[in-house]
């Protein structure tokens, strides 16, 4: 007599076994799929940036940014469950053809499906975002900090008697990789022609003959990392097992750094920074304000002195043409005192992804990114041309300067060839300083702290600060010393000399 279709279904995995290996493919799939999206829309910016981006809240994120990641997370929660109700669900009637069960699986090839499939997505999360190389990391120590590091309490830096002011322009995603190709960068026209001839006419420390940049670091591949290493010359490296909001809630940020701020706070000058978005988001202003800032400019506080309407949100905040209009008015205010003061603005509208189109943007290029990217260099060079115009700017050093290479992944992968060497904009303006020594240069952000005292006419004993090198100096940088790929190595490397002195506050 032959068996019913209905016996011939396997046994059920326990109730305990089945909700587990749920919430594990679940799991798997969020993971794997955070981790393509995190790559593709920010591409090999290394683990310890998404150590700091898992743990320095959301608070101050474009809601687009998030509107991405959410219809991501969407699709690996369907196929997640999905896959789910295929390995363990049990019809009443099963799949079966010549009698062979097709559907259901049995318990055991359910049970093996799970484990397998998830350590594969989990593999491929792990690797492709570069988990397996800070391990290693972790594992093996350098030694660099201990080495090299030059704390700038235990130097002598002297101001010039007429202390000059400072203007550091900090341009988001920033890069030499647009000019064209004749002239070293990676594109078919020269996207930024206004930067091109800031560079070429003033001081630009290059790694060709040609107008060129700095090469990008770990630990400042994102935003606040760029801004620490820049303005003390190190990489950045949050503490392990620290809370939510770095800096914020009472913890400190690098307590026992000493940075450019708080050497120009002890030299008696006004400090500001000003961004356009939400200032506290990655822990900018905490990192400012607890290293001698006297003054921060947001979103917020542009709201109220009536430079954008009280609810105004567009893209991460404002837009530049606002930004540089705010930053137009408060330096007028500035100026007007007797001390001398440090101005520094992050611009915002070529971020990723696609940067913002703006009532400037003239729609010349297909690809909106370029757009941005144009419009960003003119509305800077009619910025510059404002400054040149003031009467403080006889006595101001102007600082242009990418934060680092553009996270938008998607365009470099479509139109820049992986062979090509993306480097960071930078150029000084009203130097206190002549150099000779600008071309063929092999720099990082470490050595823009230094060298931007040098600029202001600060004499530096030793000329480093950080890990940093004066580049107006003689000496040999340590990415010129060690060689860019070694230098770099040791950046993502732990270090006790970084926990023990830059983590602890030295006044606990």
């Amino acid at each position: 007599m032959p068996v019913p279709a209905k016996s011939r279904v396997s046994p059920r995995l326990p109730l305990p076994v089945t909700i587990f290996l749920c919430i594990l493919i679940v799991f798997s799939f969020v993971l794997a799929f955070s981790a393509r999206w995190y790559m593709n829309s920010f591409g090999a910016t290394g683990f310890d940036s998404i150590i700091f981006t898992l743990t320095s809240g959301i608070g101050g994120t474009s809601p687009d940014m998030l509107k991405l990641y959410l219809k991501e997370l969407a699709t690996a929660l369907f196929l997640g469950i999905s896959a789910c109700v295929v390995l363990f669900w049990k019809p009443r009637r099963p799949l079966i053809i010549k009698k062979l069960q097709l559907f259901p699986f049995p318990a055991w090839l359910s049970c093996f499906f799970a484990v397998a499939g998830s350590a594969v997505l989990l593999l491929y999360s792990m690797y492709d975002t570069g988990f397996f190389l800070y391990v290693r990391d972790q594992l093996y120590p350098g030694s660099m900090y201990d080495r090299e590091y030059v704390d700038p309490d235990s130097v002598e830096i002297t101001f010039p008697e007429e202390k000059r002011n400072l203007v550091y322009i900090m341009l988001e995603s920033m890069e030499t990789t647009y000019l064209s190709e004749e002239l070293g960068g990676a594109s078919d026209v020269n996207l930024i022609p206004e930067l091109y001839e800031l560079a070429r006419d003033n001081i630009n420390f290059s790694h060709t003959d040609g107008v060129g940049g700095f090469h990008a670091t770990n630990g400042a591949s994102w935003t606040i990392a760029a801004m620490v290493s820049q303005t003390a010359g190190i990489s950045l490296k949050t503490p392990s097992g620290n809370q939510n909001d770095y800096g914020q809630g009472g913890e400190l940020f690098l307590p026992g750094v000493t940075t450019i701020t708080n050497l120009l706070e002890d030299a008696g000058y006004h400090t500001t920074l000003m961004v356009g978005s939400d200032a506290n988001f990655g822990g900018r202003k905490p990192y400012f304000m607890q290293h001698g800032l006297d003054q921060c400019y947001d979103i917020y506080t542009a709201r109220r002195d009536g430079i954008i309407p009280k609810d105004y949100f567009v893209w991460w905040g404002m837009e530049d043409l606002h930004l540089f209009e705010y930053a137009k008015q408060e330096l007028t205010e500035i100026s007007q005192s007797d001390e001398p003061f440090a101005f520094t603005m992050l611009t915002v509208d070529t971020h990723h992804i696609g940067g913002y189109q703006c009532e400037y943007c003239r729609g010349e290029y297909e690809e909106t990114y370029e757009q941005s990217i144009a419009c960003s260099s003119r509305q800077v060079l009619e910025f510059v041309r404002w400054l040149q115009e003031q009467p403080f700017y006889e006595n101001t050093t102007v600082i242009i300067t990418g934060d680092h290479l553009s996270m938008d992944n998607g365009y470099f992968q479509s139109n820049v060839d992986n062979s090509y060497q993306r480097m960071v904009y930078h150029c000084i303006l009203n130097s206190a300083l002549e150099s000779g020594n600008t071309k063929n240069r092999e720099y990082c952000g470490v050595d823009l702290f230094p060298t931007t005292l040098a600029a202001m006419g600060c004499t530096i004993e030793g000329d480093r600060l950080g890990l940093g090198t004066n580049l107006f100096s003689n000496l040999p940088t340590l990415a010129e010393r060690w060689g860019y790929e070694k230098f770099n190595s040791e950046l993502s490397k732990a270090s006790d000399y970084y926990i023990e002195n830059f983590h602890n506050d030295p006044n606990a």
